[in-house]
């Protein structure tokens, strides 16, 4: 991809603000899940190591724009500084009043732009506002791919405006693997695309279907592929109306369905879960996993493949009784020998919780960025980068 790389450039006495993602969960005041700063890290020690100031700026949740972060003080960044601090061993102040330039001009170390989303103008991507974050630096570094998908003032407009700007080694890193997996990927290929339903991810399997030698459709989403299947689902959740639909994708890629699931009378962590074959379920059975007989077979499946894009878990992985089929997917796909790329919130969450962070090639911090980017869409801030790129 055209565009310039954070990596590449003199930061020698240069002042560098970097978008990140670090919009983590929060848990009594505290980072709950640091997997979003420990991605940054490396970015923001690189500039660290020679630029003149680090400026780092990302959003927290949703807050409402224009109210005094005192006000909304759940929506601060400072649990994220604490955080930082701690993994870089070296200050990070939280800065405040940062639309007023002159605040900035002495501070030392590495600095922290409280949440952006309380800036009137954010979302919109106005001028104004994108003019007044770019007046902040010499470099611009977009780092953020988790919001690459979104034209906002801080993604997108300071990236117009600013002196320079460039791709950061996150960005650049995700970007490179997913170009890897869907522009010339080792074959076979293979997608998984679990979730609750086709509809929320029918341009993604759309897509998919078009690229990989077989797709594993997981969750609620399986359930419209067992209907169209002819297959009897129960209460389960389903989208009949696009059951068409669904038998266009099994006629344009391979779709192995399951043989057996995991049933239950109702979606708890008391209920009482039954393994079944898929011709066997009842009129008040709830599909909530696939079964043992599936997920060896799938897992055979995902061995044999040389790429794997995974976005979706293919069970109700929060209670334990309907954790197995999701617990062997990401078995499977950490032994795999191949390419494998992983994205979206529930995706990374299954992986934390079955502890196969490290055998996943690739794991995406973006999650509709991630599945935007799969779709075939363009991401707002990249393709504008890619102009800087070129000069435009």
């Amino acid at each position: 991809m055209t565009f310039l790389r954070m990596e590449d450039l003199d930061l020698v006495n240069k002042r560098v603000l970097i978008r990140q993602d670090l919009n983590v969960p929060l848990s009594a005041g505290k980072v709950a899940n640091e997997t979003r700063i420990v991605a940054a890290l490396p970015t923001i020690e690189l500039a660290k190591a020679s630029a003149k100031q680090v400026i780092i700026m990302s959003h927290l949740g949703r807050p409402k724009e224009g109210v005094p972060i005192d006000e909304q003080e759940e929506f601060s960044m400072l649990p994220i500084a604490e955080h930082l601090c701690n993994l870089l061993k070296t200050p990070v102040s939280l800065i405040t009043n940062y639309l007023d330039n002159s605040q900035l001009q002495n501070e030392q170390g590495v600095l922290l732009l409280e949440n952006v989303r309380t800036n009137i103008g954010e979302k919109s991507n106005d001028a104004i506002l994108a003019r007044e974050y770019a007046s902040l630096c010499d470099v611009f570094v977009m780092d953020a791919f988790g919001t690459a998908h979104r034209a906002q003032a801080s993604t997108h407009g300071v990236a117009e405006y600013a002196p320079l700007a460039c791709a950061g080694p996150l960005l650049s890193r995700e970007l490179d693997a997913l170009e890897k997996s869907l522009s010339n990927p080792e074959r076979p290929m293979l997608a998984i695309v679990g979730g609750a339903k086709v509809s929320s991810k029918l341009e993604v399997l759309k897509r998919l279907a078009t690229k990989v030698d077989q797709l594993i459709v997981g969750g609620g989403i399986a359930n419209t592929f067992l209907l169209a299947a002819g297959h009897g689902i129960g209460n389960s959740l389903c989208e009949p109306d696009l059951v068409s639909t669904a038998k266009q994708l099994m006629q344009a890629t391979e779709i192995p369905l399951p043989t057996d699931v995991i049933v239950a009378k109702e979606c708890s962590a008391e209920a009482v879960a039954k393994v079944k074959s898929v011709t066997d379920v009842a009129a008040d059975d709830l599909i909530l996993d696939i079964g043992p007989e599936t997920a060896a077979n799938l897992s055979n499946i995902i061995a044999a493949t040389k790429t794997v894009i995974w976005n979706g878990p293919v069970g109700v992985f929060e209670f334990e009784q309907f954790a197995n089929g999701t617990e062997q997917i990401a078995l499977a796909v950490a032994r795999n020998q191949g390419f494998s790329i992983a994205g979206g919130g529930e995706t990374i969450a299954a992986i934390d919780k079955f502890k196969v962070t490290n055998a996943i090639t690739y794991i995406s911090t973006g999650g509709g960025a991630f599945l935007e980017y799969v779709q075939g869409a363009n991401l707002p801030a990249v393709e504008l980068l890619k102009k800087k790129g070129k000069g435009i």
